[in-house]
């Protein structure tokens, strides 16, 4: 899973998802907010990271790109950085 480290991959197995067709089967904001719900210090990095797994990408050009489009999301889930 592109651009998980150990840490995020242990934090995903505790919820059930070790490998990336079981990650590709998630909404990426439902499941951050799955983990932030878990671990309240997960970051927007995490969400970045999951999506670009997700996509195969990586999570920083995830991050230049769709930015606006990740915070506005995270708003209407009450989920934004402060």
């Amino acid at each position: 899973m592109r651009g998980l480290g150990p840490k995020s991959r242990a934090q995903l197995a505790e919820l059930g998802i070790h490998d990336l067709a079981q990650l590709r089967q998630q909404d990426a904001y439902a499941l951050y907010a799955r983990l932030k719900a878990q671990w309240p210090a997960a970051n927007l990095n995490l969400l970045y990271a999951l999506m670009g797994a997700q996509e195969d990408r990586d999570w920083r050009d995830i991050a230049r790109q769709r930015r606006s489009e990740v915070l506005l999301r995270l708003d209407d889930m009450g989920l934004a950085p402060k």
